[in-house]
């Protein structure tokens, strides 16, 4: 699987604080809002210009994008600007679920994560480059994450998909998300 696959640690308020809510003020008019709101947390002038840009792009998102592919996509790339995420070639959570779709139960569905309806459509796993994959609540993330430890099976049905030390990198991520209590989001690109 030829995929570069990101895991963004982003907790179910920081998608409204950092997406959905200065999405709503790009809409409005309020574009210098986002640039202050960015400012205030320490981004970088330049990047506050790339996390308008991309809000711009979210907010011409029309009702018939599949929400992986548009905003899904593009809370992944907003989560970019305000802190570390980690890298894969090859191996997606989405992958292992599609084989084994017993490893639902460390899944979130966005429908069930948003507290706001949104008319797009969500498959709620990789479906093309450039989209999001799943989303693991901040209890999935530690549930995976102690039966990675705890349970061989877990372990050696993950370490299939994110084989040559690819498991190493998703521990790390799940480990960083666990530790400031936030979720995992997956994306390609």
């Amino acid at each position: 699987m030829g995929y570069d696959v990101s895991f963004h640690p982003i907790s179910p308020r920081e998608i409204d604080e950092w997406y959905f809510a200065p999405l709503e003020w790009v809409g409005s008019g309020q574009e210098q809002k986002v640039l202050q709101f960015a400012k205030e947390r320490g981004v970088d002038s330049f990047y506050a210009q790339k996390y308008l840009d991309t809000l711009r792009v979210g907010s011409e998102t029309e009702a018939s994008e599949p929400f992986d592919k548009s905003h899904g996509y593009y809370i992944a790339v907003v989560q970019g600007f305000f802190r570390n995420y980690f890298y894969t070639r090859g191996s997606a959570i989405s992958f292992l679920v599609e084989e084994n779709p017993e490893y639902e139960r460390y899944l979130t569905g966005w429908q069930e994560l948003l507290q706001r309806p949104f008319p797009n459509k969500a498959e709620n796993r990789i479906i093309e480059n450039y989209c999001s994959g799943v989303y693991l609540s901040p209890e999935q993330v530690a549930r995976l994450y102690s039966d990675l430890e705890r349970d061989a099976r877990v372990y050696a049905d993950f370490e299939a998909v994110f084989s040559c030390g690819r498991l190493a990198v998703l521990k790390k991520a799940l480990s960083a998300a666990r530790e400031i209590g936030a979720g995992l989001l997956e994306a390609t690109e």
